[in-house]
């Protein structure tokens, strides 16, 4: 395995493992509705995300630099979708997690969310900056970051799956989720106002 291979399946486990918007979706998903439900979601979010670093390295990144009020335009309109979806989040924090309210996070629900999302847009321009080179083609580097982000994405979803039970009592589960509105609404805002 080369260096290169190496440093960047580094970068792919950190930049895929690490709290964003789509991980902590996943793991609210994965607690309410469970693994099963959890997997097209994983699946889309991380073909998405495969997909940002593909058309980045195919040089969408120097359109979009190009078209700078589009850029800013996908920002903002994914601060609001993510900003809805924490509104969403706190309102339906108490309710039961058997319970069948609250509109299921959807295959593509996470994959427009990727789509949007400024931490995968800023990821994918330091895929390519850092690490598109002969040796490692655009094609492979999406493909072992597509590689990389299932196991991850689905760590989130196990960890929602294996909180399940604790979070049956009522106020376990009315802070579990009001956390995660907060730390999606964090999430959100701080890629956008840096």
């Amino acid at each position: 395995m080369s260096q290169s291979l190496l440093a960047f399946l580094l970068f792919a486990l950190v930049s895929s493992i690490s709290p964003g918007p789509t991980n902590l979706l996943i793991l609210a998903h994965g607690a309410r509705r469970g693994m099963r439900a959890s997997l097209a979601p994983i699946l889309a979010g991380c073909g998405a995300a495969a997909a940002v670093v593909l058309l980045v390295g195919l040089g969408l990144d120097e359109l979009l630099a190009r078209h700078a009020q589009v850029q800013h335009m996908m920002n903002w309109a994914g601060v609001v979708w993510l900003s809805v979806l924490a509104w969403r989040m706190l309102r339906n924090a108490g309710q039961p997690l058997d319970s069948a309210s609250g509109k299921p996070f959807t295959a593509l629900d996470a994959a427009s969310l990727q789509v949007i999302n400024p931490k995968v847009w800023m990821m994918a321009v330091a895929v390519i900056g850092v690490f598109a080179a002969p040796s490692l083609p655009i094609w492979q580097l999406a493909l072992v970051f597509l590689l990389v982000a299932l196991p991850c994405m689905t760590a989130w979803a196990l960890l929602g799956v294996g909180s399940a039970r604790w979070l049956s009592r009522p106020g376990r589960l009315l802070w579990f989720n009001r956390t995660l509105a907060v730390l999606l609404l964090a999430s959100a805002w701080t890629a956008v106002l840096r």
